[in-house]
């Protein structure tokens, strides 16, 4: 029983840090913006002095200029209800599919003393543009044949979770940090709320309220009945709208976004703080030998 309780937390937390640490940089489909974007951590060209008083000129501006930037250092703060809150701290890239390194703690709720049952309360994850991996505690390894990682590979998500799969598939492989811009250019509702500083610099706080089941309509390549069925899963969520709040600082990139909202388990809140644009990163797949692959996980755990 032990073996299976133990094997089962470390499934269910591996599955949670994948959607809760990528959101941190989450992006959804086609935007139109990423071709001929070059202006990276330079900021936009021509026009940027006219946009900044227009909040959605200046909007698509700064979705233009981060998707451009390429690459990202992160650190963000996530709570769920009493399910859990977490911090993810690393580097991100998403020029060609999402790669990076992220240091993911668990700081409370349940899943943080499932954790701590098993022997820690952080874990590493790995993105690939194929698979996310996550390393779990010694306690994990003892039930998994000695493997410490867990490898997700996106083409099998559909396959396990249907359209929520297919949706995080899409999400995870469409992926750079000017998401929440896109969530407030796609929402139609942006207002500017003033000039503020963050960490010390100079930013334009913009805020607005987004349909969250009406922007996976409108910005990912799903099947109309997978969002039929994303749509009811959704509902059951309890996950409605959301308030989105974002920071663009002088050079048009994106510094701080603030994502808040309501579901079943409880209030949902993320803030993240991004800089270093165009850090250099570098990451690669876990040893073979020491990775277990998700879903023979769960063909054992079901016992199949």
């Amino acid at each position: 029983m032990k073996r299976t309780c133990v094997r089962t937390a470390g499934l269910s937390i591996a599955a949670m840090s994948l959607l809760a640490g990528v959101t941190a940089c989450q992006a959804s489909g086609d935007s139109g913006s990423s071709a001929g974007s070059s202006s990276g951590s330079k900021g936009s060209s021509g026009g940027s002095e006219g946009a900044r008083f227009d909040p959605i000129a200046a909007l698509r501006t700064a979705e233009k200029s981060t998707d451009g930037a390429d690459s990202a250092k992160v650190e963000s703060t996530t709570t769920m209800g009493s399910v859990m809150s977490m911090t993810a701290d690393g580097s991100l890239a998403w020029g060609d599919g999402l790669t990076g390194r992220l240091t993911i703690t668990y700081t409370g709720g349940t899943m943080a003393d499932t954790m701590r049952q098993m022997g820690s309360d952080s874990m590493e994850a790995r993105y690939l543009p194929d698979a996310y991996y996550a390393r779990m505690g010694d306690a994990f390894a003892q039930q998994s044949g000695g493997k410490h990682w867990i490898k997700y590979a996106y083409d099998d998500l559909e396959s396990l979770a249907g359209s929520s799969g297919a949706y995080l598939k899409d999400q995870m492989q469409n992926t750079t940090p000017n998401q929440s811009v896109k969530l407030l250019l796609a929402s139609g509702d942006v207002r500017k709320v003033g000039e503020e500083k963050v960490r010390g610099q100079r930013t334009t706080h913009y805020a607005g309220t987004v349909d969250v089941a009406d922007l996976a309509e409108k910005n990912s390549s799903l099947s109309q009945s997978q969002l039929d069925d994303l749509k009811k899963t959704l509902e059951q969520a309890g996950v409605t709208t959301e308030t989105v709040d974002i920071w663009v600082d002088d050079q048009d990139l994106l510094v701080k976004k603030v994502e808040k909202g309501e579901t079943t388990a409880g209030a949902y809140s993320q803030t993240a703080y991004y800089s270093d644009y165009g850090t250099e990163v570098a990451v690669e797949a876990p040893p073979a030998s020491d990775t277990a692959d998700f879903t023979e996980l769960v063909k054992q755990q079901s016992g199949g």
